[in-house]
């Protein structure tokens, strides 16, 4: 089973956690994500934050649920880019409205971390 270790305090960065975690090949296609209950105590979150996160990260195809296994990382497909990058969007603008800030605010935001990560 997986590990979650550092500052998540949001479905949104957990979210991000667990995508950067399956893009740098660190966790792999049938790697098992934790329990609900399980990273939610670890992370000190609400069971139903860490929930939400499984289902964005399901509804983008990076995990699935199999049953009484767990939830799994996914295969991931090569032209699946579109449901990924969808999925990222969502949350950060989710996390950036509970901030209070306007969709313009949001953009200018993301722009600046753009220029900024080149």
């Amino acid at each position: 089973m997986l590990t979650i270790e550092g500052p998540i305090a949001s479905s949104a960065e957990l979210l991000t956690h667990v995508v950067s975690r399956i893009e740098s090949g660190e966790w792999m296609a049938g790697d098992r994500l934790p329990s609900v209950r399980r990273l939610a105590e670890q992370l000190g979150l609400a069971p139903n934050t860490v929930a939400k996160a499984y289902r964005e990260l399901e509804a983008a195809g990076w995990v699935h649920t199999a049953g009484r296994r767990g939830t799994l990382v996914a295969s991931r497909e090569a032209g699946d880019v579109e449901g990924q990058a969808l999925a990222l969007a969502r949350a950060y603008a989710r996390e950036m409205r509970g901030l209070g800030l306007t969709p313009e605010a949001m953009v200018s935001y993301l722009n600046r971390a753009l220029v900024q990560a080149e």
